[in-house]
């Protein structure tokens, strides 16, 4: 794929970039539009993907050129389109997909997410299958056995970054459990005209590059106005001790990224139909890479029904936070004015998707500016009461006053069998880390569920925002058994090498977590980094806990904010070898990922 790309992977571009680009009215791929000529010509326009239905399918993997922002750059698609096809599938049916890798080099795969299937039919090279070589197809088939909203994307290096994604709707045996009268699939993404290649390595080499909104001698004075001159020095003076930045909410933002909806630039407002009275399904998918997104309608509530394919006992909110590969199914009932704009603004506030709900083609409502950049706290991290702490006992031992270049640096501990699960609880310092320490920056000092927490930049902003204790499943626990055992993991980092790991250890020197076929154990998650990081276990749900260790909702994308523990429990019920990762792409692959074996 690097080939079609210049050889700076396009950083000229954005060295100069400042603000967000809100692209182009007709960008996206070409469809005899004239403006210019794609590698394989595109069926579709951005904005009006393919729906393919029915239980045999023909998709075939090639490369396509693509506008967005006025540079036409190359993307990889599925049959010519960018999203892929939206599929259309019936629970119960078996499903043929005969994948095609038309690429001209490049191992390529398609990952079904979400969907509960074989070991050899998800997708991802290495541990599941060998890949599609160039040249070569796949066949997919499966019993589709679950019915809701869902995305399938690459799992070959950064593809999905370059457009290989997709929504996918499974159409339940027996009716849903709400009524409507008409449905929308969006799909929102990031795209940037870098060569995803050259991005990571941009990363490496400066994470903090798109961090542009650092304190200044402004933001101090202001400060010390409104809080006072001692609790300003004793807050720069934590921060300085750490070496971060309360800015650093994402490595990537709307610097680099111009945020699509349906394929749509901003700019170019993709458009979805009602007729006042009807009740409108929309099923929201976070395709991203690296963004967090914050969607509301400003004059409609919205009543979330599905979290993740899975039916939730509906809940109205103003707003939600949809993590990177969760889904949200939420119900509107537009009357009263003719345009309403979707909006959905990053969580670090550099840039927004954004689409109309009409009830004709061609009209638009006002797009709401952003909200105020959040600034992070160090409650936010796990680590109030910083002040007259023991740095020194942070990051397994580390002297915090040496360590440099920690723009949003992130924490680390490992968590060890048979420690006192609940002094972390309850914000106890814990155990030493045994993971490589120079992967590690430092670890979280007390760390809690939080999942009444509606996320940094969404606390008392006047509007219902939803929250994950908010989610409760329509029905008990699927298993009914209590976990037999639990497994303790910490999601750990080094920012300034751009390194992301499980307790420490990176996926190429970790050992396989092993369940035993059957078993019912829980998963407890330790967030000691600054940074959120969306947890996706492979071929298994992800059964969320309350506080209370009670099951709450059924996910198979686990949201971990910073300073958070969170469990959850697997039933092991599908033998193989599953893939175990965070799902922002460049910290899986820069190390944030495990493999699960489920073994007789």
């Amino acid at each position: 794929m690097n080939r079609f790309f210049s050889d700076d992977g396009g950083a000229s571009i954005d060295a100069g970039r400042r603000r967000f680009v809100t692209g182009l009215a007709v960008g996206g791929l070409a469809a005899g539009s004239g403006l210019w000529r794609s590698a394989h010509a595109a069926p579709a326009l951005a904005g009006a993907p393919q729906v393919l239905s029915g239980t045999e399918f023909d998709l075939s993997i090639g490369s396509s050129l693509a506008n967005f922002t006025g540079k036409t750059r190359p993307a990889i698609t599925v049959n010519g389109s960018l999203p892929a096809p939206i599929l259309r599938w019936r629970e119960g049916d078996t499903v043929t997909l005969r994948v095609a890798n038309r690429l001209a080099e490049g191992m390529s795969s398609i990952h079904w997410h979400g969907l509960i299937l074989p070991a050899n039919m998800d997708g991802v090279p290495g541990l599941s299958f060998d890949g599609i070589h160039p040249g070569e197809s796949y066949v997919y088939r499966f019993r589709v056995g679950q019915s809701g909203t869902y995305w399938y994307h690459s799992h070959s290096m950064f593809q999905e970054q370059a457009g290989l994604y997709g929504a996918i709707v499974i159409d339940p045996r027996e009716p849903a459990p709400f009524h409507f009268d008409r449905e929308h699939v969006l799909l929102l993404s990031d795209w940037t005209d870098m060569d995803p290649a050259a991005l990571f390595r941009r990363l490496k080499k400066m994470s903090s590059y798109d961090n542009y909104a650092k304190r200044t001698v402004g933001d101090f004075m202001r400060d010390a106005r409104e809080r006072g001159l001692a609790a300003t020095l004793r807050d720069r003076g934590e921060w300085g001790r750490m070496r971060m930045t309360p800015t650093d909410l994402s490595d990537v933002n709307g610097n680099t990224y111009t945020y699509l909806l349906n394929g749509a630039a901003p700019a170019g407002n993709w458009t979805g139909l009602f007729r006042p009275g009807e009740k409108v399904l929309l099923r929201f998918i976070n395709g991203s890479a690296m963004t967090y997104f914050d969607v509301r309608i400003p004059g409609l509530k919205m009543t979330v029904v599905a979290a993740d394919g899975q039916y939730i006992h509906p809940v109205t909110v103003d707003e939600f936070r949809i993590a990177v590969a969760e889904t949200f199914d939420v119900l509107v009932e537009p009357a009263g004015q003719d345009a309403y704009t979707i909006f959905a603004q990053d969580n670090g506030r550099t840039g927004h998707a954004r689409g109309t709900l009409a009830v004709r083609e061609g009209l638009q409502a006002e797009v709401p500016p952003h909200d105020p950049r959040p600034l992070l706290t160090m409650d936010d991290m796990g680590h109030g009461g910083m002040g007259g702490m023991d740095h020194g006992a942070m990051g397994g031992g580390h002297d915090m006053s040496k360590m440099k270049g920690m723009e949003g640096g992130c924490g680390a501990n490992m968590g060890m069998a048979g420690m006192d699960h609940g002094a972390m609880q309850h914000g106890a310092a814990a155990a030493p880390a045994k993971g490589d320490e120079r992967l590690i920056d430092m670890r979280a000092m007390a760390t809690s569920p939080k999942l009444d927490d509606p996320g940094i930049g969404l606390r008392d902003n006047g509007r219902k925002v939803l929250t994950y204790s908010d989610l409760r499943s329509l029905f008990d626990d699927p298993d009914g058994r209590e976990p037999s055992r639990e497994i303790e993991l910490h999601l750990t980092g080094h920012m300034e090498k751009f390194a992301w790991s499980f307790d420490g250890q990176k996926f190429m020197g970790a050992e396989p977590i092993r369940l035993t076929y059957g078993e019912r154990m829980r998963i407890v998650l330790v967030n000691d980094t600054m940074m959120t990081h969306p947890i996706h276990l492979h071929g298994l749900w992800s059964d969320l806990e309350n506080e209370a260790g009670e099951f709450q909702v059924r996910k198979h994308t686990i949201d971990m904010p910073p300073g958070t523990r969170r469990s959850y429990r697997v039933r092991a019920d599908a033998l193989g070898r599953w893939a175990y990762h965070c799902h922002l792409l460049y910290h899986m692959e820069a190390g944030m990922m495990r493999e699960v074996r489920v073994e007789e």
